[in-house]
């Protein structure tokens, strides 16, 4: 057996691990797309009367604020669900599994392969759960096939990057509290960006935070391919946010797994 045939098989144990978790478990999944929900509808039906975006400008309409709002809400289950990893690898490092799985003839590679894949399923879950609610509440996309496949790409896209960070958060913390917490930001940074209001109605220092900040163009990028919209060049800068942030988080996440066997 190879070394890719063995990484592979013993992956494919450890997701099959988190897979159980999850289903022992479904309070966690439940939890996380709770969360985006719960703020889906507050947004919706105590602001949205108010808010005016898009072509609805100025009318103040409840529709059109579901159609713009559904992006950001997205993202927002995306980093949620990030939290979940963060917690499930500080759990495994603090409780001294990990510590069993290094002195057994495994791939050290799939303990963290494991997590991320079972990340991205759980995240998928929690998106469709999300996504849901908003259709059943009137949320209307004129996506086509082609369009649903590049934005359901884009979301793991985002995922994968995101539950590196989560793993590497989950890897430094040196308590599961501490780890259910670092991850927090990723949480408010789609408030701070074109998720909930356009950037053109922030103050200027916090519009220029918003304008250049990751979330943005993938947001933005997201909402072209479910409600249309041009989406220009913020479809390249998503995806160099996406490899540039999986690629240093995974190295840091990697540096982090190696370097403290006691653990």
């Amino acid at each position: 057996m190879n070394t890719l045939t063995r990484a592979t098989r013993d992956s494919t144990t450890m997701l099959g691990r988190q897979l159980r978790h999850m289903r022992r478990y479904p309070s966690m999944t439940v939890m996380l797309a709770g969360i985006p929900v719960l703020l889906l509808l507050l947004f919706v039906y105590v602001f949205g009367g108010t808010m005016t975006v898009g072509e609805g400008a100025g009318s103040g309409s409840r529709a059109d604020y579901l159609q713009y709002i559904v992006p950001g809400i997205v993202l927002m289950t995306v980093a949620s669900a990030a939290q979940g990893t963060a917690i499930s690898v500080a759990t495994d490092m603090t409780e001294g599994i990990v510590a069993r799985f290094r002195t057994m003839d495994i791939a050290r590679v799939s303990v963290l392969t494991g997590h991320v894949v079972g990340a991205l399923v759980q995240t998928l879950i929690s998106v469709a759960l999300v996504i849901g609610v908003a259709v059943l509440i009137g949320f209307r996309p004129d996506a086509t096939a082609a369009e649903w496949l590049a934005a359901t790409g884009l979301v793991l896209l985002v995922a994968f990057a995101l539950t590196w960070v989560s793993v590497a958060l989950g890897l430094v913390a040196d308590t599961v509290e501490t780890a259910s917490n670092t991850p927090m930001p990723l949480m408010f940074l789609p408030f701070l960006s074109s998720g909930f209001v356009p950037t053109d109605t922030l103050p200027a220092g916090l519009r220029w935070f918003a304008e250049y900040q990751p979330f943005t163009p993938i947001i933005e990028t997201l909402r072209g391919l479910l409600v249309g919209g041009e989406i220009g060049g913020d479809a390249a800068l998503a995806l160099a946010w996406c490899a540039g942030l999986a690629l240093a988080a995974y190295l840091w996440a990697k540096r982090l797994y190696n370097r403290d066997p006691a653990r």
